[in-house]
């Protein structure tokens, strides 16, 4: 009898994230005066496609959306996870101004993809006061909402007007689902949730759409914003507060076997976060899409962290939603200002890193690689930066993005960083002590 090989049909969906446009953008004589979100920092090499001390101008959106349809004109659907507005002063925005912002970039995608379903989700800077995203129904959910009417079937808009989250059948598909989650609930720069033990419900709401997920053989990708775990670029700096942490990776241990894949933004970085059962075997993955913003981060501790910007394809399994593989597209931001706005292929995951396909177990393996390879660790340090940063990553920096990688939970993540700062130091100290006997050996 012969056995019967499934084929893959390989299905691909671009995923969008951290626009940031910035209207104020204008060149001028003023370095200091180009642009509202850097802060009064110099933009000293300000272009028409934008400066790293900014966030985008509006021909930097324009490009970043047109590329995306000269590489993969039609695409299965588009994730957009969020944060429209620039990083300027509450004072200096307002509600009908981030409902303007978050419109204009609404329309130009709807535009240029005129047929292709999108999948939104809000980011922290998607609402007035910026990172106070309330638990309950809004006039800025409903006006969002509405917005994106075409997108979102008349269910997801009644769930996401009391909370900014909502569910569909993926391309209407029977057994594949996308869950759109407004993680910004649990930042913890939002203070209006932080004493509450479910936000809008979503936690529990989201506990039950996995289980009806599991009980209808469903696979389910995870769309949101702001990621759980820490920042890779600077050592303790988490996003969620420690409660919804552990709640959140809870779920994903729960319910690990009908979800398929997590996309989220937030960090303006390429990287990914890993997920594991309590025998330490690998469950899940979250794929950190890099921001289109180049703006450089004035999180104190981060040294020079800007990026170029980056917009990504997945390749997945349309029988089965494993991610197959990783296509990052870039703009070098400097030569763009010098000689015209060209988008280039700048990695694809399998062969960068040698992975068979974007499984959690391939997943995994890539960490280990970068945890004990130093050219698989400087390799992943420059696409961290959209080949921005090309610095060496030295022990420390292997430290903080392995553990942050590594480990989701807090708890954890200390252990990590204890555990690989000994090593490193136990590792240097090898090397020193080597260095000292091939030298009186050769002295002999």
């Amino acid at each position: 009898m012969c056995a019967i090989t499934r084929r893959f049909y390989p299905g691909n969906f671009w995923h969008i994230t951290d626009l940031h446009w910035d209207p104020t953008y204008n060149l001028t004589d003023n370095p200091t005066r180009v642009c509202a979100s850097s802060g009064r920092r110099p933009a000293a090499n300000a272009g028409a496609f934008g400066d790293y001390a900014c966030d985008s101008p509006w021909l930097l959106i324009n490009s970043s959306v047109y590329a995306m349809k000269d590489i993969l004109p039609d695409p299965d659907f588009i994730v957009w996870t969020g944060d429209d507005t620039p990083h300027v002063p509450n004072t200096d925005l307002g509600e009908e101004a981030v409902l303007h912002i978050i419109s204009n970039l609404t329309h130009i995608i709807r535009q240029v993809f005129p047929n292709t379903k999108v999948y939104p989700a809000l980011g922290n800077h998607d609402y007035h006061p910026k990172s106070q995203l309330p638990a309950g129904p809004t006039y800025m959910y409903n006006q969002i909402a509405e917005m994106w009417q075409d997108w979102l079937d008349p269910e997801s808009r009644e769930t996401f007007k009391k909370g900014g989250y909502y569910t569909e059948k993926l391309l209407n598909r029977t057994g594949f689902r996308m869950l759109a989650l407004n993680t910004n609930l649990y930042y913890d720069q939002n203070k209006l949730n932080q004493d509450m033990d479910d936000p809008a419900g979503q936690f529990s709401w989201a506990d039950q759409v996995l289980t009806e997920a599991a009980n209808n053989k469903e696979k389910v990708y995870i769309i949101g914003h702001v990621p759980p775990g820490v920042f890779e670029k600077k050592r303790n700096k988490p996003w969620f507060t420690p409660k919804f942490n552990k709640i959140y990776l809870g779920l994903i241990q729960k319910h690990h076997s009908v979800i398929l894949g997590q996309f989220f933004g937030h960090h303006h970085t390429d990287s990914f976060r890993m997920f594991y059962n309590s025998e330490g075997s690998p469950i899940s993955t979250v794929f950190l899409s890099p921001g289109v913003t180049p703006w450089k981060t004035t999180l104190p501790g981060v040294k020079d962290g800007a990026n170029n910007p980056g917009i990504r394809v997945l390749e997945y399994d349309t029988h089965t939603l494993l991610v197959k593989d990783v296509v990052t597209y870039y703009l070098n931001l400097t030569h763009a200002n010098a000689a015209g706005g060209r988008w280039e292929k700048e990695y694809r995951l399998t062969e960068s890193f040698r992975l068979p396909d974007a499984s959690p177990a391939s997943m995994h393996q890539l960490l280990e690689r970068i945890a004990n390879d130093r050219c698989y660790l400087q390799k992943y340090y420059e696409f961290n930066s959209v080949s921005y940063d090309l610095t060496e990553c030295n022990s420390d920096c292997r430290v903080n993005h392995v553990c942050a990688a590594r480990e989701v939970d807090f708890d954890r993540y200390e252990h990590c960083l204890e555990k690989e700062g000994a090593a490193a130091v136990h590792g240097g100290l090898l090397a020193v002590l080597s260095v000292a006997v091939s030298l009186v050996m050769a002295n002999r």
